[in-house]
């Protein structure tokens, strides 16, 4: 069970590159902060080819309390003008990892992408985490849809 007050969750970062941003919030009502791209080339960018993925470094790394995760998400925007999304969206960051945060990004669209240092690349969220307990059994609680999956349910 969280024990926090998850309106007041302090979140400490260390910066990994001397010209970051200190990620906020863009808007009042904003869920997520921008996770900016930390791009050390000698051209500062990266691009995503069609139908290939990158690993991007952020910048920062930081500590999130027990009983909380980091949900890495897309931005709506470049997912809409341009096809890239992260690839393993939510990615996951737990309370026990201290590494740079990296974002997995892929190229749906049908153009290059170019990726350049500093540019707002995915959210981060911070969420409450729930851990079960799980039991063995021998057998499930019967529902009507059972074990029917994928399409099972119909499209209208």
């Amino acid at each position: 069970m969280v024990s926090k007050d998850i309106t007041d969750i302090k979140i400490k970062l260390i910066e990994t590159n001397s010209d970051f941003i200190i990620p906020e919030y863009q808007t009042e009502g904003a869920a997520g902060i921008d996770l900016r791209a930390n791009i050390n080339t000698p051209i500062n960018s990266i691009n995503i080819l069609p139908g290939k993925w990158e690993k991007i470094k952020t910048g920062i790394a930081i500590s999130i309390p027990e009983g909380f995760e980091g949900q890495i998400r897309p931005r709506s925007g470049i997912a809409y003008k341009n096809g890239v999304t992260v690839l393993n969206s939510p990615g996951t960051i737990d309370s026990d990892y201290r590494g740079e945060v990296m974002v997995i990004l892929i190229n749906h669209g049908t153009d290059n992408y170019e990726i350049k240092h500093g540019e707002r690349i995915a959210q981060l969220v911070i969420s409450p985490v729930i851990r079960a307990s799980f039991t063995l059994v021998e057998s499930l609680d019967f529902t009507i849809r059972n074990a029917k999956g994928f399409g099972s349910t119909g499209n209208k």
